[in-house]
């Protein structure tokens, strides 16, 4: 399991996160080894968000339920959640935050949030209340970093006016056939050209400049939430090429898509949603492969992007 020096942080992290947004059905021996095979793997960020479940904080509810966890545990691991989505619109007020934040501990039966992230873009945000909800937050030892999701670098930019706190993580949807914050860069300036549309003001260079890790969610999503790309009929290059260089690095072809993200060098995290344990140990496996520079582009060229 390949991990990164985060700032701040005591420990590396893995650069594959367990993404819990699906437990809610699970009973406790489920969740139980579900999260076990993580660990096994060499996982230690565990992702959750105040809208996964029904009602509202219901997989972080499964999660607390379902695992009792020694102090030595609780310390060894890193536990996100997110805050923001409500039914109809997005909200960034500062009780919004607080409010949520405490039914979030509640739920997890935790003391604390290691990561706490902004989800989604709240145009209405007054980053005065933000500054204020965190600085509320962190004093407490409520939430100890902080970060955020799915916004543009001028969106952080205009927290970090009134945030002081550093904002060390944006998790972005990405996999290799939804990747315009890598393949806009790839084919700039190219006139008449999707892919050289620039969706999100240079998220993937800002990150790297600014010492922000990316959290690749949907990681094996074929476009948004269209289904996965693994074993499609509408991607036969691509999967023939995932078999292939999964042959050749003994592992699956799982493996080697997560590989195609954690081998770029903006060491990003890859964000799993899944459910089973054995697509936990699958993904682990391929988090440290060293693909070449041409394997990695053929993977990108095989998903339908073009080298201009």
């Amino acid at each position: 399991m390949k991990h990164i020096d985060v700032p701040t942080f005591p420990f590396p992290l893995s650069s594959v996160v367990l993404g819990l947004m699906r437990i809610q059905e699970l009973d406790d021996a489920q969740v139980q080894a579900l999260v076990g095979a993580a660990i096994d793997s060499g996982i230690n960020v565990f992702d959750h968000a105040n809208v996964y479940g029904t009602p509202r904080h219901g997989c972080e509810t499964r999660w607390g339920d379902a695992l009792t966890l020694s102090p030595s545990e609780r310390d060894a691991i890193v536990i996100q959640s997110k805050v923001g989505i409500r039914e109809g619109f997005w909200d960034f007020s500062r009780e919004h935050i607080l409010a949520e934040v405490e039914l979030s501990l509640a739920a997890l039966k935790t003391d604390r949030l290691d990561v706490l992230l902004l989800h989604r873009p709240d145009t209405l945000m007054e980053p005065e209340e933000i500054a204020a909800a965190f600085d509320e937050l962190e004093t407490s030892g409520k939430v100890r970093h902080f970060g955020v999701s799915n916004q543009t670098p001028g969106q952080v930019e205009l927290l970090k006016k009134s945030v002081t706190q550093p904002l060390l993580f944006n998790q972005v949807q990405l996999s290799v056939t939804h990747a315009p914050l890598i393949a806009q860069g790839i084919s700039a300036n190219m006139q008449g050209l999707d892919q050289s549309i620039d969706r999100d003001n240079g998220i993937l260079d800002y990150a790297r400049l600014n010492g922000i890790t990316l959290q690749a969610w949907s990681p094996f999503q074929k476009g948004f939430f269209d289904g996965t790309f693994l074993d499609d009929p509408d991607f036969p290059e691509l999967n023939a090429v995932l078999s292939a260089l999964a042959a050749k690095y003994g592992v699956t072809p799982t493996g080697i898509a997560v590989a195609w993200i954690t081998r770029h060098p903006a060491n990003m995290q890859v964000v799993l949603g899944t459910t089973k344990p054995e697509r936990v140990r699958d993904s682990a496996a391929g988090s440290d492969i060293p693909l070449t520079r041409e394997e990695w582009y053929s993977l990108f060229t095989a998903a339908g992007y073009i080298l201009p």
